[in-house]
């Protein structure tokens, strides 16, 4: 999970002397605390009806207690004075796929697919993770909500969704190990912008990356489908990793030859 770091949007003051800054921890500690306690009583509810181990719940409490480390770390970058509808959804979306990754992680089941329950389980609530994605997108926009903060949590939940289920197709033998490729694109490029500064500058808009983020995890969803097997899901997975690695390309030559680029 990627540290979310400093942006600004142009406030001059410095996010330490915001006078409301008290009422929106404790407002983003109410939602994430609320979230929490939403995803463990349907961790739970998952634990009794679903072929998974104790362990399993219990990873993904550690997983979404990181997540939301790493949101209060970046709540400066959050200029409202509460945490907002928009980023409640996203916290429970980050509590599905959560259990999502501990699942695939760390679940004997599914590593043996033994039990195909337990693959469309994960489907299910990849499909529920990613139709959720739309409605933070619009209360954001709603309530006029919108943050460096909001879209930066909103990403890293989508990206990790995104490694979790190439790892899945790995452990389940869809395709080689190369297939997490498809998942630590977006890491790697994090890191590389630690050695090339152009790269931290902020992207345009963009229809077409939006658009092969859905198509990364209905593809990765279809690869990991009961019954779609080798060659086939290895076809389907290395079109994906290809399709990002030009997606990614396109956006790197972009940062990298603007007049304006960072030295």
């Amino acid at each position: 999970m990627a540290v979310l770091p400093e942006m600004s949007n142009g406030d001059p003051r410095s996010p330490n002397l915001r006078p409301d800054a008290g009422n929106l921890l404790a407002s983003t500690l109410k939602a994430l605390c609320c979230a929490y306690l939403l995803s463990l009583s349907v961790w739970a509810l998952a634990a009794l009806h679903l072929p998974i181990e104790l362990h399993v719940p219990l990873l993904a409490a550690l997983i979404l207690a990181v997540m939301f480390g790493f949101v209060l770390y970046g709540l400066p970058n959050h200029h409202h004075p509460r945490f907002g509808y928009a980023n409640l959804v996203t916290a429970i979306r980050a509590g599905i796929v959560s259990l999502i990754a501990a699942t695939i992680l760390s679940s004997s089941s599914f590593a043996e697919h033994q039990v195909n329950l337990l693959v469309w389980s994960v489907i299910g609530a990849t499909v529920l993770a990613l139709s959720l994605d739309g409605v933070d997108g619009y209360l954001a926009r709603r309530f006029r909500q919108q943050s460096s903060l909001g879209a930066r949590f909103d990403m890293e939940v989508d990206a990790f969704l995104i490694l979790m289920l190439s790892v899945g197709c790995a452990v389940l033998g869809k395709a080689g190990p190369w297939v997490v490729l498809i998942g630590l694109m977006r890491y790697v490029f994090i890191l590389a912008q630690w050695v090339l500064p152009a790269l931290r500058q902020e992207l345009f808009p963009s229809v077409r990356r939006k658009a092969i983020c859905v198509v990364q995890v209905a593809v990765l969803c279809l690869v990991i489908l009961p019954g779609i097997e080798q060659p086939t899901s290895g076809v389907l997975s290395a079109s994906c990793l290809a399709l990002l690695v030009y997606s990614f390309a396109v956006d790197t030559v972009w940062l990298l030859t603007r007049k304006d680029s960072a030295p």
